[in-house]
């Protein structure tokens, strides 16, 4: 048994300090789905027609998810201790920006004030998210 151990014991050990270069995380992807999320919003208030609304809501709310996807990466997998410490503000920033797109925001509203809601708090954790990187 213990030669079975051995033969497959690891012969090399690697670490890192995230689960990929840091240079993947960017909150341009949150954004972008973001204003795609708003665009299709403004072009439902335009469109009477009930298949294309069906439509809309269906993409508006898949894009949603997407958004709240890129922003719990950022949030679980970018930002360390050391960031919260000092922006103390991201934690409640980021639960409010991942609400802002789920159903009580443009998960759930067709209403393209939503949208520009979602881009701003977006934005609040962009400026942040830049910040971090000059340091």
């Amino acid at each position: 048994m213990r030669l079975v151990s051995r033969i497959l014991r690891p012969r090399v050990e690697a670490t890192a300090h995230c689960d990929l270069p840091c240079g993947v995380y960017d909150p341009a992807q949150a954004r972008i789905e973001a204003e795609s999320v708003k665009a299709v919003q403004e072009k439902y208030q335009a469109n009477e027609d009930p298949e294309f609304r069906e439509r809309a809501v269906l993409i508006k709310e898949q894009r949603s998810e997407l958004v709240k996807h890129h922003l719990w990466v950022l949030w679980t997998d970018y930002f360390k201790p050391p960031h919260f410490e000092k922006y103390p503000q991201l934690h409640d920033l980021f639960n409010r920006a991942t609400k802002a797109a789920g159903a009580s925001g443009t998960k759930g509203s067709m209403d393209p004030a939503t949208g520009q809601q979602l881009l701003d708090l977006i934005a609040e954790i962009d400026k942040i998210f830049w910040e971090t990187k000059q340091g």
